[in-house]
């Protein structure tokens, strides 16, 4: 039997019409606004969008089960386009002498780091690896999230990492969009030549991500590993940090890769290249917060030179422990400098162009899955004002409620 589903009398819907590409410059700021706007979905899909008068009169949504949106924004599902749900536990010893003022090379002598975080991967039962991944996916969602990109690179070595890509091939049962990507963090001199066409041929991995920093690959090393990946069919990804942040950067585009991230360093040349090309440059304001570094990426530079943006949480138990995309929006507000439209365009449209997906979700359009957002709040620009405040009030994905908040009960008086 088919579900119909009305979502009626927005204050603001968000659609997020616009171009088929990534949004950049001026664009990144239009949110296609409806005013008493209204969502008609049937079978898990949206079929009309436009104000609520209009499609409350429409044969469709005559019996239509209704969601009453009145004095309300409702908004595409948050796209996070950077983060690993298969983390392990946290890292909170870690994270207390990282406050204490310890070096990473002392936490790491003191038995934490990256190597410990490998170690409990490798100690977890592979249930119990998909138990902490589910928690990290259900904050996500509760959070507004309904797409997600999961990355490996915490496993280390090849048994941790397919066991981790093992861990979100099980998840993709659930009803939300989970992209997996294989991030490679090391180079013996036969990476890739073995694992990568098993993570293919067992479908663990879409996409494949080279980290260029040191102590990992260099722009060569890894020109060399997504070549292999390309000729498989794997969609690429570059991390790019330190000193050879703009030799990756240049790499990356040459490759045609479909994002790059860790921006910290970029320099108006490497904006200038990036707005000439579809490469989404993904944002991780969240990453800075934690490490309390204070060395944000350069939003504003990137989105005045023409260069599409998007912004994730970058999910980490070490670097980043909030799944929150709504605290991201506000980082990216007050210490990127980016306004609320732009910063909700990245984390929506635009990442879902970092994922490959923008042609089923990201904004609210026909045809396009039916991934919703309905917050408590009747304008928009207080989505990054309450900072640290989960404002949503309903989340669906592909047309189903998952996440529904009811009021407080206050005990009688």
């Amino acid at each position: 039997m088919r579900k119909v589903t009305l979502v009626r009398g927005a204050r603001q819907l968000l659609t997020l019409r616009g171009p088929s590409g990534p949004r950049r410059g001026a664009d990144l700021r239009n949110l296609g606004i409806i005013q008493d706007g209204a969502v008609l979905i049937a079978d898990g899909l949206i079929r009309e969008v436009g104000s609520s008068r209009r499609l409350e009169n429409l044969a469709l949504a005559r019996g239509a089960e209704e969601i009453d949106a009145s004095g309300r924004v409702v908004m595409p599902g948050f796209v996070d386009s950077h983060a690993h749900l298969a983390g392990g536990p946290a890292r909170v010893s870690d994270y207390q002498m990282r406050l204490g003022g310890a070096t990473e090379e002392q936490i790491t002598h003191a038995g934490g780091g990256a190597l410990a975080a490998a170690r409990a991967i490798h100690e977890l039962s592979p249930r119990a690896l998909e138990t902490l991944a589910l928690r990290a996916l259900e904050e996500a969602v509760r959070h507004g999230t309904t797409a997600l990109e999961a990355k490996s690179g915490l496993g280390i070595t090849d048994a941790g990492e397919v066991k981790i890509l093992r861990v979100y091939a099980g998840l993709r049962a659930l009803p939300v969009t989970l992209v997996s990507t294989f991030l490679a963090t090391r180079v013996p001199p036969e990476f890739g030549e073995r694992l990568l066409p098993m993570l293919r041929r067992r479908k663990l991995a879409e996409f494949a991500e080279a980290r260029c920093e040191e102590g990992a690959f260099t722009p060569a090393q890894a020109c060399r590993y997504l070549g292999l990946a390309r000729e498989l069919g794997l969609g690429l990804k570059v991390s790019a940090k330190q000193r050879l942040h703009s030799e990756a950067i240049a790499m990356a585009l040459e490759m045609g890769a479909i994002s790059v991230s860790g921006l910290v360093d970029a320099s108006e040349r490497d904006a200038l290249l990036l707005a000439r090309c579809e490469t989404i440059a993904t944002l991780l304001p969240g990453t800075a917060f934690h490490s309390g570094t204070e060395r944000y990426p350069p939003a504003r530079m990137l989105i005045d030179n023409g260069a599409a943006v998007a912004l994730a949480t970058g999910y980490h138990p070490y670097d980043c422990p909030s799944q929150n995309m709504q605290m991201t929006i506000a980082l990216a507000c007050r210490t990127l400098q980016m306004t609320a439209a732009e910063a909700i365009a990245a984390s929506t449209i635009n990442a879902a162009h970092g994922l490959g997906r923008a042609a089923s979700i990201g904004s609210i359009e026909a045809g396009k899955s039916a991934d919703l957002l309905m917050l408590s709040v009747p304008d928009y620009r207080e989505l990054p004002y309450h900072f640290g405040v989960n404002l949503v009030d309903l989340v669906t994905s592909r047309g189903a409620v998952l996440v529904e908040r009811s009021g407080v009960k206050w005990p009688v008086r």
